[in-house]
């Protein structure tokens, strides 16, 4: 066997890690108390009397930087004593290292009155990371630095399991976490199917209780080490099949797909159902902004100006107000299914006419230009020069529900149906695109334009071509978003909705029409649930950014065409810097 195809059996400690991880989890653990997020974040419990949100903040810089030193330190060695020691050794260092800086700012924000410089080093903060012994210091401080421990010691010792029974613990965490954040969403879901007796054994009130925590943590664990199994075998079967039944396989798993979502909104309720239609939203908006940035390399940041001309379009002509088409010109023959059309058409003319001027533009440059774009229709929006038209900052009321067959669609469980409708036939669409000429084209542009140009590809009309497309449903989710308010106000309009639409295109991944789907659901539907920590939404949205670029830069869920890209660039990368 060859010396680079044994496994490391030596161990030598890595003290420029541990120091390294360690201080990084201290920075991060001082910085989110000094910003408030944890004293906010310590409001909602996740584990009644055992565990809050605030505290758990608090345990994960140091588990996180532990499990990853230690992942790092086992990679492609065998688990020895040597190794057992030395991973739970720097891991207990990390997370001694991780309480430090907060332990400093314990005792000295008190004599220095740091509150002036930095608000949120409080009575409350300090509360908070004392765990209630705000008047000893001493004891508090040691409790602090001993949760962290604790934290990086489980983070350490998980690396060092089986891997089968590391996947289960991780999954057994995550999900009893997950349900103790959302424990209200999850109690408002498991009321529509279970007795109140039994919820009342896993909840008090809207808190997870210890015990649920612990059993809903079983059920995951078990479930992860089955699952694969199960799978595995599943996909060998499907994989014997003849291409026939292969294919009869898919549409049942999609027919079931489909059935889940026709029955959902009676399984969430309103509150929720309304949080979906938000989502849906975006995930609309999502696959259309794909076709131009996933497909066509095309950074789009104006695509709120599609969304507006959607939304004003539909206003005017639905309203019964002063500003409506009806009042000032007579016609009311219009409603909400006539103007659909009408707006996506709108949309498609603004896109096409904004892509006029910016063909030849490419990368940063494109993405400026369309900045400029969104602005400039918010400028106008506001402005008094439109003020008669579309209301200026007063904006557009009086706009009626839509009808279907003479129900009227109020509730936030009727117009997920048009959502969820417009969303498949999108999916649809973009689908088939995905599988088309013009679809290869508007790839082939998006690796290099001039080869695309040397090969016959007329790169103007592709560009004008993918523009157009995309911007249409943006103007179809506008026309949504108006009969969901009722109202239209240039504030709904910012480049904020096209930064939100662009993110959940990169976490999800850029041309997966199911990653889009998964980043809407992050990054707009987990806001909209956790509505109290608004205001570190942007924060929180850096951050996952961030680490999506450096450690996950095809997304959470690519495409295969992207995986190979990437797959090619890495890989040609060090032979290239060889040369």
């Amino acid at each position: 066997m060859n010396e680079t195809n044994k496994k490391n059996t030596s161990f030598k400690f890595n003290w420029q890690g541990v120091l390294r991880y360690g201080l990084l989890a201290g920075i991060v653990l001082l910085y989110v108390g000094v910003i408030g997020m944890v004293e906010t974040f310590n409001e909602r419990e996740v584990i009644y009397t055992v565990l809050t949100l605030g505290q758990l903040l608090m345990l994960f810089p140091a588990f996180v930087a532990a499990y990853v030193y230690a992942s790092r330190t086992m990679k492609g060695s065998t688990v020895s004593t040597q190794h057992v020691l030395g991973v739970v050794g720097g891991g207990l260092l990390i997370g001694l290292l991780a309480a430090l800086p907060t332990i400093i700012m314990i005792f000295i924000s008190t004599p220095l009155d740091i509150r002036s410089i930095l608000v949120n080093v409080n009575r409350n903060w300090l509360e908070v990371v004392t765990y209630d012994n705000r008047d000893n210091l001493v004891n508090g401080s040691m409790l602090l630095a001993l949760n962290n421990l604790g934290a990086a010691l489980v983070g350490s010792v998980i690396v060092l399991l089986p891997e089968r029974v590391r996947r289960a613990v991780v999954v057994a965490l995550s999900f009893s976490l997950v349900v103790g954040v959302m424990g209200e969403t999850v109690r408002t879901i498991l009321e529509q199917l279970i007795p109140d007796e039994a919820i009342d054994v896993i909840f008090r009130r809207r808190t997870l209780r210890l015990e649920g925590a612990l059993g809903i943590g079983v059920l995951a664990a078990i479930s992860s080490l089955f699952w694969a199994q199960i799978r595995s075998r599943a996909t060998s079967t499907v994989e014997k099949m003849p291409a026939q039944q292969q294919s009869m396989v898919r549409y049942a798993q999609y027919g079931l797909l489909l059935g889940v979502l026709l029955i959902l909104p009676f399984l969430i309720g309103r509150a929720l159902s309304d949080v979906m239609v938000t989502v849906g939203l975006y995930v609309l908006m999502g696959f259309g902004l794909n076709i131009a940035i996933g497909l066509a390399g095309l950074l789009d940041l104006g695509y709120v100006t599609n969304y507006a001309v959607g939304a004003y379009i539909t206003a005017v002509l639905t309203s019964t107000g002063a500003l409506g088409i009806a009042s000032t010109t007579g016609l009311d023959f219009f409603n909400f299914w006539i103007v659909i059309p009408i707006a996506l058409l709108a949309a498609m003319l603004t896109g096409f006419i904004f892509a006029v001027p910016v063909l030849k533009m490419r990368g940063d440059y494109l993405a400026i230009a369309t900045l400029g774009f969104g602005e400039i229709i918010y400028t106008l929006a506001v402005s008094d020069w439109f003020r008669p038209i579309i209301g200026g900052a007063q904006g557009i009321r009086e706009i009626p529900n839509a009808m279907f067959f003479g129900t009227e669609i109020k509730n936030p469980e009727q117009l997920y149906y048009v959502v969820l409708v417009a969303c498949i036939l999108t999916l649809i669409v973009s689908i088939r695109l995905n599988n088309s000429r013009t679809g290869r084209q508007w790839m082939a542009i998006r690796e290099d334009e001039d080869v695309a140009a040397a090969m016959g590809i007329d790169v103007a009309r592709a560009k004008l071509l993918a523009f157009t497309i995309s911007a249409a449903t943006g103007g179809v989710a506008g026309a949504i978003f108006v009969i969901k308010v009722l109202t239209v106000f240039p504030n709904s309009f910012t480049v904020f909705v096209s930064i939100n639409v662009l993110s959940l295109i990169i976490v999800g991944g850029m041309g997966s029409n199911p990653g889009i789907v998964l980043g809407s659901l992050v990054l707009v539907g987990m806001p909209e649930l956790l509505r109290e920590f608004s205001e570190y939404r942007w924060l929180m949205y850096g951050v996952l950014l961030i680490f999506m670029m450096i450690r996950r830069p095809e997304g959470l869920l690519p495409s295969k065409i992207r995986q190979r890209e990437l797959a090619t660039t890495e890989s040609s990368a060090p032979a290239a810097a060889g040369d």
